[in-house]
Protein backbone atom coordinates (compact mmCIF):
# COMPACT_ATOMS: atom_id res chain seq x y z
CA UNK A 1 0.00 0.00 0.00
CA UNK A 2 1.27 3.52 -0.82
CA UNK A 3 -0.12 6.65 0.77
CA UNK A 4 1.66 10.03 0.82
CA UNK A 5 4.97 8.29 0.25
CA UNK A 6 4.23 5.55 2.80
CA UNK A 7 4.88 2.03 1.51
CA UNK A 8 3.33 -0.76 3.58
CA UNK A 9 3.55 -4.41 2.66
CA UNK A 10 0.57 -6.55 3.57
CA UNK A 11 2.98 -9.20 4.86
CA UNK A 12 4.87 -6.76 7.11
CA UNK A 13 3.35 -8.23 10.24
CA UNK A 14 0.69 -6.98 12.60
CA UNK A 15 2.67 -3.83 13.46
CA UNK A 16 3.72 -3.05 9.88
CA UNK A 17 1.18 -0.29 9.30
CA UNK A 18 2.07 1.56 12.49
CA UNK A 19 5.82 1.27 11.94
CA UNK A 20 5.60 2.67 8.41
CA UNK A 21 3.30 5.53 9.41
CA UNK A 22 5.42 6.51 12.41
CA UNK A 23 8.57 6.48 10.24
CA UNK A 24 6.89 9.04 7.97
CA UNK A 25 5.91 11.28 10.88
CA UNK A 26 2.23 10.44 10.68
CA UNK A 27 1.78 9.30 14.28
CA UNK A 28 0.14 8.87 16.61
CA UNK A 29 -1.79 6.16 14.76
CA UNK A 30 -5.25 5.19 16.01
CA UNK A 31 -7.10 2.03 15.10
CA UNK A 32 -10.91 1.92 15.18
CA UNK A 33 -13.24 -1.08 15.25
CA UNK A 34 -16.69 -2.05 16.50
CA UNK A 35 -18.45 -4.94 18.19
CA UNK A 36 -22.14 -5.87 18.02
CA UNK A 37 -22.96 -4.80 14.48
CA UNK A 38 -24.54 -8.18 13.71
CA UNK A 39 -26.42 -8.57 16.98
CA UNK A 40 -30.16 -7.99 17.28
CA UNK A 41 -30.04 -7.01 20.97
CA UNK A 42 -27.79 -4.83 23.06
CA UNK A 43 -25.63 -1.87 22.09
CA UNK A 44 -23.07 -1.29 19.40
CA UNK A 45 -19.66 -0.55 20.93
CA UNK A 46 -16.95 1.29 18.99
CA UNK A 47 -13.39 1.64 20.27
CA UNK A 48 -10.35 3.65 19.23
CA UNK A 49 -6.86 2.69 20.41
CA UNK A 50 -3.45 4.31 20.00
CA UNK A 51 -0.59 1.89 20.71
CA UNK A 52 2.99 2.97 21.43
CA UNK A 53 5.77 1.66 19.17
CA UNK A 54 6.92 -0.77 21.87
CA UNK A 55 3.49 -2.42 22.18
CA UNK A 56 4.70 -5.38 20.14
CA UNK A 57 6.78 -6.53 23.11
CA UNK A 58 4.27 -5.53 25.78
CA UNK A 59 1.09 -7.07 24.33
CA UNK A 60 2.08 -10.59 23.28
CA UNK A 61 -0.64 -12.55 21.54
CA UNK A 62 -2.45 -9.50 20.18
CA UNK A 63 -4.86 -10.58 17.42
CA UNK A 64 -8.33 -10.06 16.00
CA UNK A 65 -10.79 -10.47 18.88
CA UNK A 66 -12.90 -12.91 16.85
CA UNK A 67 -9.98 -15.35 16.76
CA UNK A 68 -9.54 -15.38 20.55
CA UNK A 69 -11.30 -17.16 23.38
CA UNK A 70 -13.15 -15.08 25.95
CA UNK A 71 -10.51 -15.56 28.71
CA UNK A 72 -7.71 -14.56 26.32
CA UNK A 73 -9.66 -11.47 25.20
CA UNK A 74 -10.14 -10.43 28.81
CA UNK A 75 -6.39 -10.76 29.49
CA UNK A 76 -5.46 -8.87 26.34
CA UNK A 77 -8.00 -6.15 27.16
CA UNK A 78 -6.17 -5.51 30.43
CA UNK A 79 -2.83 -5.48 28.59
CA UNK A 80 -4.07 -3.11 25.87
CA UNK A 81 -5.59 -0.50 28.19
CA UNK A 82 -2.48 -0.63 30.41
CA UNK A 83 -0.07 -0.17 27.50
CA UNK A 84 -2.07 2.11 25.16
CA UNK A 85 -1.02 5.72 24.77
CA UNK A 86 -4.72 6.52 24.46
CA UNK A 87 -8.01 4.71 24.04
CA UNK A 88 -11.76 5.30 24.15
CA UNK A 89 -14.95 3.27 23.88
CA UNK A 90 -18.34 4.55 22.75
CA UNK A 91 -21.57 2.71 23.58
CA UNK A 92 -24.50 3.25 21.21
CA UNK A 93 -27.76 1.88 22.66
CA UNK A 94 -30.33 -0.15 20.77
CA UNK A 95 -32.75 2.78 20.55
CA UNK A 96 -30.22 4.94 18.73
CA UNK A 97 -29.45 2.10 16.34
CA UNK A 98 -33.18 1.79 15.60
CA UNK A 99 -33.39 5.53 14.98
CA UNK A 100 -30.51 5.87 12.52
CA UNK A 101 -29.75 2.38 11.23
CA UNK A 102 -26.75 0.30 12.23
CA UNK A 103 -24.37 1.60 9.54
CA UNK A 104 -24.98 5.25 10.40
CA UNK A 105 -24.68 4.40 14.09
CA UNK A 106 -21.40 2.63 13.38
CA UNK A 107 -19.92 5.60 11.52
CA UNK A 108 -21.16 8.00 14.19
CA UNK A 109 -19.57 5.82 16.85
CA UNK A 110 -16.22 5.83 15.02
CA UNK A 111 -16.24 9.61 14.85
CA UNK A 112 -17.12 9.87 18.54
CA UNK A 113 -14.45 7.36 19.55
CA UNK A 114 -11.71 9.27 17.71
CA UNK A 115 -12.98 12.61 19.02
CA UNK A 116 -12.79 11.32 22.61
CA UNK A 117 -9.08 10.56 22.36
CA UNK A 118 -7.05 12.95 24.48
CA UNK A 119 -4.86 13.88 21.52
CA UNK A 120 -5.94 14.04 17.90
CA UNK A 121 -4.19 11.22 16.05
CA UNK A 122 -2.02 11.92 13.04
CA UNK A 123 -3.56 8.99 11.21
CA UNK A 124 -6.52 6.64 11.68
CA UNK A 125 -6.89 3.08 10.41
CA UNK A 126 -10.46 1.81 10.15
CA UNK A 127 -11.59 -1.75 9.66
CA UNK A 128 -13.12 -2.51 6.30
CA UNK A 129 -14.65 0.71 5.00
CA UNK A 130 -13.68 4.39 4.77
CA UNK A 131 -15.10 6.85 7.28
CA UNK A 132 -15.29 10.58 6.58
CA UNK A 133 -15.28 13.20 9.29
CA UNK A 134 -12.64 11.69 11.59
CA UNK A 135 -10.78 15.00 11.81
CA UNK A 136 -7.55 13.62 10.36
CA UNK A 137 -6.27 11.54 7.48
CA UNK A 138 -7.46 7.96 7.51
CA UNK A 139 -7.36 4.71 5.60
CA UNK A 140 -9.78 1.80 5.40
CA UNK A 141 -7.93 -1.50 5.75
CA UNK A 142 -9.57 -4.71 4.60
CA UNK A 143 -9.60 -7.17 7.50
CA UNK A 144 -7.85 -4.47 9.48
CA UNK A 145 -8.33 -6.32 12.76
CA UNK A 146 -6.12 -9.10 11.36
CA UNK A 147 -3.36 -7.01 9.75
CA UNK A 148 -3.05 -3.81 11.84
CA UNK A 149 -2.18 -3.96 15.55
CA UNK A 150 -4.08 -0.83 16.60
CA UNK A 151 -7.24 -2.08 14.85
CA UNK A 152 -6.86 -5.50 16.50
CA UNK A 153 -6.48 -3.73 19.85
CA UNK A 154 -9.61 -1.68 19.17
CA UNK A 155 -11.51 -4.85 18.28
CA UNK A 156 -10.56 -6.35 21.65
CA UNK A 157 -11.54 -3.24 23.62
CA UNK A 158 -14.88 -3.02 21.79
CA UNK A 159 -15.65 -6.73 22.12
CA UNK A 160 -14.76 -7.05 25.82
CA UNK A 161 -16.60 -3.83 26.69
CA UNK A 162 -19.71 -5.08 24.93
CA UNK A 163 -19.50 -8.59 26.39
CA UNK A 164 -19.35 -7.11 29.89
CA UNK A 165 -22.43 -5.01 29.14
CA UNK A 166 -24.31 -8.05 27.86
CA UNK A 167 -23.41 -10.07 30.95
CA UNK A 168 -24.73 -7.22 33.10
CA UNK A 169 -27.95 -7.12 31.05
CA UNK A 170 -28.35 -10.85 31.70
CA UNK A 171 -28.98 -10.08 35.38
CA UNK A 172 -31.99 -7.97 34.33
CA UNK A 173 -33.25 -10.13 31.48
CA UNK A 174 -32.16 -13.65 32.42
CA UNK A 175 -34.88 -15.23 30.28
CA UNK A 176 -32.98 -14.23 27.10
CA UNK A 177 -29.61 -15.65 28.24
CA UNK A 178 -27.66 -12.62 27.00
CA UNK A 179 -24.58 -13.82 28.91
CA UNK A 180 -24.36 -16.78 26.56
CA UNK A 181 -25.08 -15.44 23.06
CA UNK A 182 -24.40 -11.72 23.71
CA UNK A 183 -27.48 -10.64 21.76
CA UNK A 184 -26.60 -12.38 18.50
CA UNK A 185 -29.09 -14.53 16.63
CA UNK A 186 -29.00 -18.13 17.84
CA UNK A 187 -31.62 -20.85 18.06
CA UNK A 188 -31.91 -20.30 21.82
CA UNK A 189 -32.26 -16.53 21.38
CA UNK A 190 -34.91 -16.98 18.69
CA UNK A 191 -36.83 -19.35 20.98
CA UNK A 192 -36.73 -16.79 23.80
CA UNK A 193 -38.02 -14.08 21.44
CA UNK A 194 -40.88 -16.36 20.43
CA UNK A 195 -41.77 -17.10 24.03
CA UNK A 196 -41.29 -13.70 25.68
CA UNK A 197 -41.26 -11.17 22.86
CA UNK A 198 -38.63 -8.40 22.68
CA UNK A 199 -37.33 -6.53 25.73
CA UNK A 200 -36.13 -2.93 25.88
CA UNK A 201 -32.63 -3.98 24.81
CA UNK A 202 -33.75 -5.54 21.52
CA UNK A 203 -33.35 -3.62 18.28
CA UNK A 204 -36.96 -3.19 17.26
CA UNK A 205 -36.11 -2.22 13.67
CA UNK A 206 -34.60 -5.64 12.99
CA UNK A 207 -36.91 -7.94 11.06
CA UNK A 208 -36.50 -10.94 13.36
CA UNK A 209 -37.26 -8.79 16.41
CA UNK A 210 -40.18 -6.94 14.84
CA UNK A 211 -41.76 -10.28 13.94
CA UNK A 212 -42.12 -11.03 17.65
CA UNK A 213 -43.19 -7.57 18.80
CA UNK A 214 -46.06 -7.56 21.28
CA UNK A 215 -48.68 -4.84 20.65
CA UNK A 216 -48.69 -2.04 23.21
CA UNK A 217 -51.46 -1.92 25.81
CA UNK A 218 -52.92 1.12 24.05
CA UNK A 219 -52.97 -0.70 20.70
CA UNK A 220 -54.59 -3.78 22.23
CA UNK A 221 -57.18 -1.62 23.98
CA UNK A 222 -57.95 0.28 20.79
CA UNK A 223 -58.56 -2.87 18.81
CA UNK A 224 -60.80 -4.28 21.55
CA UNK A 225 -62.89 -1.10 21.60
CA UNK A 226 -63.26 -1.27 17.84
CA UNK A 227 -64.76 -4.73 18.23
CA UNK A 228 -67.16 -3.95 21.08
CA UNK A 229 -69.96 -2.21 19.09
CA UNK A 230 -70.08 -4.98 16.50
CA UNK A 231 -70.11 -7.66 19.18
CA UNK A 232 -72.81 -5.97 21.30
CA UNK A 233 -75.22 -5.47 18.38
CA UNK A 234 -75.28 -9.08 17.27
CA UNK A 235 -78.38 -10.96 18.47
CA UNK A 236 -80.02 -7.87 19.97
CA UNK A 237 -83.78 -7.48 19.22
CA UNK A 238 -85.99 -4.53 19.98
CA UNK A 239 -88.68 -4.98 22.58
CA UNK A 240 -91.92 -3.08 22.86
Amino acid sequence: MTRRGVVIRRDAGLFGYERALYRCGLGPVAGVDEAGRGACAGPLVVAAVVLPPEARRRVPGLADSKLLTEPVRERLYDDVVAVADDWSAVVIPAGEIDGTGVHVANITGMRRAVARLARRPGYVLTDGFPVAGLGTESLAVMKGDRVAACVAAASIVAKVTRDRIMRALHTRYAEYDFAQHKGYVTAAHAAALTRYGPCDEHRKSYVNVAAHAVPTREARSSRLEDRVPAISLHGVTETA
